[in-house]
């Protein structure tokens, strides 16, 4: 089925004009729930509530704020911020192109995939193949909703992508991050570490082989409650120790991979504790040890 295109704009640089059409790149999979009454099982609506007047608002009554104190607020009309939108535009401009692998992923927000209009496929094509061959990719701004987005364009699979990025004053500086700088590591353990990783390492990216394996026992035990069939809660996993040696768990790693040789077979994540998902850990645990059985899979 053709993907649905959900806007038109054109591609803007030096006096070449591209016109094209926005696609949805990806979509969530995530579940989500409802919040029920408990004892009739009726979904509940939320309501506005003033606690200084003590009783339920219509949204009519309300106005927007912006805290600049603490419980202090300037307030807007819808007018006010009219006025303070940016012009209606829909030229995504290209000021720059910047080499792809200069780019810090932590700058993506969020992905479009760009289709050529109707006559601009040759233009369209043009420009798609100069920035693959130039390994170049393209900053831009574009309006949406009356304000101005920073968004990088690049090439994928013969078509352009669209990211929507993070202005660099909204990506919090990594220095902010203890990472205890003044630890020491020796030049042997380094070595180690680098073999392991080369081990591990796979010579394609292949996100097909991952999948959410939470969402699937979700919608498992859904099934089974939609058929009326009783559901018990499995024992949560015991966390594991903490590795102690470093070394000896290099070595360690590094004698179980070596003992297989070859390349790295396709691992599926496996749950562990506290939020934590490793897969080339997940794939090693399942190689020294017999399959369990996980409560309510078939």
């Amino acid at each position: 089925m053709a993907a649905r295109s959900i806007g038109s704009g054109t591609i803007s640089f030096g006096l070449v004009s591209i016109p094209i059409r926005l696609y949805v790149a990806t979509h969530s999979e995530q579940l989500s729930f409802n919040m029920l009454h408990g004892a009739c099982g009726t979904r509940i609506k939320q309501q506005l509530y003033c606690p200084h007047d003590e009783r339920v608002i219509e949204r009519s009554e309300t106005v927007r704020g912006y805290e600049f104190q603490k419980d202090r607020y300037v307030t807007f009309t819808d007018e006010e911020l009219k006025a303070l939108e940016a012009e209606a535009n829909r030229a995504i401009d290209i000021h720059e192109f910047v080499p792809l692998a200069t780019i810090d992923p932590i700058y993506f927000e969020n992905a479009h995939y760009l289709g050529p209009d109707k006559g601009a496929e040759k233009a369209y094509r043009l420009l798609a193949e100069a920035m693959r061959n130039t390994g170049k990719a393209a900053l831009a701004q574009l309006v949406r909703y009356g304000k101005e987005h920073l968004v990088l364009i690049r090439p994928h699979n013969g078509t352009l992508v669209l990211h929507t990025m993070y202005y660099a004053d909204e990506v919090r500086p990594a220095s902010e991050v203890e990472t205890g700088g003044d630890v020491k590591v020796r030049p042997n353990e380094v070595e180690l570490a680098r073999k392991l990783v080369e081990q591990l390492s796979t010579k394609d990216f292949r996100p097909e082989q991952y999948k959410d394996e939470y969402r699937d026992r979700v919608q498992e035990v859904v099934q089974k409650k939609i058929a009326g069939e009783e559901v018990t809660a499995a024992e949560p996993e015991k966390p594991r120790a903490q590795v102690i040696d470093l070394m000896d768990a290099l070595k360690a790693s590094l004698a179980r991979k070596g003992a297989r040789g070859g390349e790295r077979p396709a691992a599926t994540a496996e749950r562990e504790p506290a939020g934590k998902r490793h897969p080339a850990a997940s794939a090693r645990r399942r190689e020294a040890q017999p399959p369990r059985r996980r409560a309510h899979k078939k």
